[in-house]
């Protein structure tokens, strides 16, 4: 699947900015677009460590992933996947195909893409089980940017709890959010109700640095401060259904 035109979902990127950094960060999106070409090959190349290796930080324009948690967020995706190695991969939330070529299937409900499947991850049923359910910053959005409010975080865990039933026997369902973006993500994951079998966190130390911490560090941080959009990663990993 081939990447889509940087400046596709504008309307809809400036929409969530807004609503969380208010009007005047909005304009900083297409501005940060436009100088990404000439800032990016200037940018010092960092490494963050993820399960015994290095990943280097990924940097593109599409979103600006050098401002912002996309930029462990993308390799972190992309390695579970080459690790999951087949063609039984589900991605909820259009993010790694905006990045490069992806061969696996991609469900989101609201982006209209090529290839992209628009169903709601909380009821819908894939054809076959799958090895890896990934999502990239789309589970903080469940039930609080979309069209079913939830503050509570039960659409998180329908969603959760319906992912999970598409696994294989030894099938993950891996997700990532941003903390301090929606309260009851927040929640779920501080009073250990959304079900994790494993977390692991990581947290921005400078504008271009991301390190691993622990949950106290990332559940502390802000989103939006003092760094742009997300300053802290939480990584929640599930095994199938019981």
């Amino acid at each position: 699947m081939a990447a889509t035109n940087p400046y596709r979902n504008y309307l809809t990127i400036a929409a969530a900015v807004a609503s969380q950094m208010g009007p005047a960060e909005v304009a900083l999106i297409p501005l940060r677009m436009a100088v990404s070409p000439l800032l990016i090959p200037f940018l010092p190349r960092r490494t963050f460590p993820f399960r015994g290796r290095q990943l280097e930080q990924f940097y593109h324009r599409y979103n600006t992933t050098w401002a912002n948690e996309r930029v462990v967020e993308v390799p972190v995706g992309r390695t579970l996947v080459d690790e999951a190695g087949g063609p039984d991969v589900i991605e909820i939330g259009n993010v790694l195909g905006h990045y490069g070529p992806i061969s696996h299937q991609v469900v989101d409900k609201f982006e209209k893409s090529a290839g992209v499947l628009n169903e709601d991850a909380a009821t819908w049923q894939p054809p076959r089980l799958c090895d890896l359910v990934l999502s990239i910053s789309t589970f903080e959005h469940i039930g609080y940017d979309d069209d079913d409010k939830d503050p509570s975080g039960g659409k998180i865990l329908q969603a959760v709890a319906n992912c999970r039933r598409w696994l294989k026997p030894r099938g993950r369902l891996v997700l990532t959010a941003a903390p301090g973006y929606n309260p009851a993500f927040d929640a779920l994951i501080r009073e250990n109700r959304i079900g994790a079998e494993r977390l692991e966190f990581f947290h921005r130390i400078s504008r271009l640095r991301w390190r691993p911490c622990d949950a106290t560090t990332a559940l502390a941080a802000r989103y939006h401060s003092p760094y742009p959009f997300g300053n802290a990663v939480i990584l929640a990993e599930f095994g199938p259904s019981v």
